[in-house]
């Protein structure tokens, strides 16, 4: 087969800059071979290119179902440039194939539609693109495979100057990837309507480099789930240094908060923890009394703010110690550039509503625990035990710090006054410590307003450390062999007490 034309078969859903790709080629004085419509759109286009079915000498049939599955295709894909593989193509009258473009029916774009069918959803399950990516991949140190249309112009100049093994295994390890995430679309789509699938594969890729891991001495990334995006591929970062690890974990955590209170609240984490939370008539009173509930934590955390932030917001946040990480919905101009100019070690985030999570999952030895993530059930729900109901005021204030209790770690007690977080007892072994932190924390504030626990009070001793600290509402899941004693002592205390029937604890 010397003084032979190489040839590259190109057969792609996706026919982004394929006319181009394929004129490139032919340039280089390759001979373009193709299918179906590909063929028909470099036709069009005036590039030249011979049809798959006269290299095979068989018709595309089945309505294109079958087209590239021949021998004279996957031989020329899969055969070693070896003097015994190239005498048995020369035989059987197969000409090598060097250079491989594909990419597949679009399978999650499809399902992803409301409505789609099962017989539709199927008909875009490709069978000949992954057996040629495939077949490529494995032969990549004879065949270039290229299946992403970011890659057409590098690889052009590639093939041009002579491309490189190195290159040709980088292609071939994106090209695996690419079928491994189609087949894990396929995986979810007919596991869909379970909790909890028998086989569960997540095909990730990095997104985002981060500065470092959760300590500097760490690497650390963002991945996501291939083919989706999420609010942090759209987030922009005006200012400041990028992020890292923690600064993502807790943007996140705030930011979900956030959206989980009234609109015009502000979240300030610490740690992953809420260390102040408030809703108010406006974003710039809601920081403030966020700020005020616990200003010694809230320096170097991340505040969140559901909004825009105006110049007068602005001023207040640079007047008070630094934060690490601000989230905004938006920044005016003034308040952007006052922000960039005083807080240049604050990383100033915009940020789109964050989306619903599918699956929690934490790494243990060999696995994975996997969770339906923790939803918060309406107030519609709750279940008054006590013979005083809570007052409106309460049961604003009960709300508010369910919400924010839900979201801290166990053992949790957030105690609110006013629509504001004033003492958050987080990750403690024993409830009656958590309360005695919050109410430390709440300093006399929290009088009048309400307690939220994540679990149910063990012993009364909590629900009494709840009552010195204020506290005249209560709001906790119930559940415990000892319920009528603590309905009883918050009866003593003269107390409203709610049960929600659901226990949010967050590890």
């Amino acid at each position: 087969m010397a003084g032979r034309a190489p040839r590259a078969l190109v057969s792609v859903s996706d026919k982004t800059g394929v006319e181009e790709l394929a004129r490139g080629l032919v340039a280089l004085g390759y001979e373009v071979v193709s299918t179906g419509n590909t063929l028909r759109a470099l036709r069009a286009a005036g590039v030249e290119a011979t049809a798959v079915s006269d290299v095979t000498g068989f018709p595309e049939v089945l309505g294109g179902r079958v087209k590239s599955l021949h021998p004279a295709i996957h031989g020329g894909v899969l055969a070693l440039r070896t003097p015994e593989h190239l005498a048995e193509l020369e035989a059987h009258g197969i000409v090598p194939i060097d250079v491989v473009v594909c990419n597949l029916y679009p399978f999650r774009e499809t399902v992803a539609r409301e409505g789609v069918s099962d017989a539709e959803a199927m008909e875009q399950v490709d069978i000949g693109g992954p057996a040629m990516i495939r077949a490529a991949a494995k032969n990549h140190a004879h065949v270039t495979v290229v299946v992403d249309p970011a890659d057409y112009g590098t690889v052009l100049a590639e093939l041009r100057d002579g491309i490189t093994p190195e290159r040709r295994r980088e292609l071939a390890r994106k090209a695996f990837a690419h079928t491994a995430a189609y087949d894990a679309a396929i995986v979810a789509y007919l596991s869909r309507g379970e909790d909890l699938p028998e086989r569960l594969t997540l095909p990730l890729e990095r997104a985002q480099e981060l500065r470092y891991g959760e300590n500097p001495h760490q690497v650390g990334a963002r991945y996501r789930l291939v083919g989706e995006s999420s609010v942090w591929d759209g987030a922009v970062l005006h200012a400041g240094p990028p992020l890292s690890y923690l600064n993502v974990f807790d943007a996140e955590a705030a930011w979900r908060l956030a959206h989980e209170l009234p609109a015009t609240a502000c979240v300030i984490v610490k740690h992953a923890n809420a260390c102040g939370a408030a809703v108010a008539e406006d974003l710039v009173t809601a920081y403030e009394r966020a700020f005020e509930a616990d200003p010694r934590s809230a320096f170097g955390g991340v505040v969140a703010l559901p909004g825009v932030v105006t110049r007068e917001l602005a001023e207040r946040i640079a007047a008070n110690p630094k934060a690490d990480v601000l989230i905004a919905a938006g920044y005016d101009e003034e308040a952007l550039a006052l922000l960039t100019a005083k807080r240049r070690s604050t990383r100033l985030l915009t940020m789109a509503p964050p989306g619903p999570r599918a699956l929690d999952l934490r790494v243990v030895d060999g696995g994975y625990l996997v969770q339906r993530p923790d939803a918060l059930e309406g107030r519609s729900g709750w279940r008054i035990v006590t013979s005083r109901a809570p007052t409106e005021a309460e049961w604003r204030d009960l709300e508010v710090a369910y919400t924010v209790c839900a979201r801290t770690s166990s053992n949790a007690i957030v105690l609110v006054k006013d629509g504001v977080a004033l003492g958050i007892g987080a990750g403690q072994q024993s409830r009656v410590d958590a309360v005695e932190i919050a109410a430390k924390k709440a300093a006399g504030r929290a009088r009048g307003g309400a307690c939220a626990s994540d679990a149910f009070f063990p012993f009364r001793d909590g629900l009494d450390a709840a009552a010195a600290a204020g506290v005249t509402a209560v709001v906790q899941p119930g559940g415990s062999v000892r319920d009528e004693e603590i309905v009883a002592a918050a009866e003593e205390h003269g107390m409203a007490m709610v049960f929600t029937g659901h226990r949010h604890f967050r590890h």
